[in-house]
């Protein structure tokens, strides 16, 4: 794993750093870590002047605009949809003027968010992930990023799971094949020297 290059329109995107994701048992890295690596990433990323979207998920109180379908998930909690708030963003990460909030509804951060259209009026090529949780809402992010012709960086270290093995299974084999897997001091490092 190594980290190559920031582009000068990077920006950084944290992806489910709130209170309910926090609350939850994660592995490898624990929540605090991760909380705390990403808020120094967030801290240099303002330092530099660069983008930092905090990304959050919520549906409205009725469910109605949670993602619809069948699913193991759904059919074992009777198939109702039901209202899903992880609560606030993490307190380190909040009231930073010129920060992003972008709120989802479904796992990733593109789909039905105004998220590309943020990131392009601001001119950037590449993104920054971290968050919670790998394996769901960082990896699906980061699909759709690549799939939209950004360059992906991860900080694997400013993320984390629920589920250790799924974690390490993107961390190793689908991050490289999107993007540039790499720890927090690397892009820190990376961005110092830019």
């Amino acid at each position: 794993m190594a980290v190559t290059v920031l582009d000068d329109k990077t920006a950084l995107v944290l992806i489910d750093l709130q209170a309910g994701t926090l609350a939850a048992p994660t592995r490898p890295h624990p929540a605090a870590d991760v909380v705390a690596r990403a808020a120094e990433l967030a801290d240099a990323f303002r330092a530099a002047g660069a983008p930092v979207v905090l990304v959050r998920m919520a549906t409205s109180p009725d469910g109605a605009d949670a993602t619809p379908g069948r699913s193991e998930a759904a059919r074992l909690a009777g198939g109702r949809s039901r209202p899903y708030d992880l609560g606030p963003v993490a307190e380190p990460l909040t009231g930073h003027d010129g920060d992003v909030l972008v709120t989802k509804r479904t796992w990733g951060a593109f789909h039905g968010t105004d998220l590309d259209l943020q990131l392009r009026r601001r001119g950037v090529t590449q993104i920054v992930l971290g968050g919670i949780a790998t394996s769901l809402g960082v990896e699906s992010t980061a699909r759709a990023a690549h799939e939209h012709g950004y360059h992906v960086t991860f900080a694997v270290d400013a993320m984390t799971d629920i589920n250790e093995e799924a974690h390490r299974h993107s961390v190793s084999y689908l991050f490289p094949l999107i993007g540039e897997p790499g720890t927090t001091k690397e892009i820190l490092d990376l961005l110092a020297g830019r």
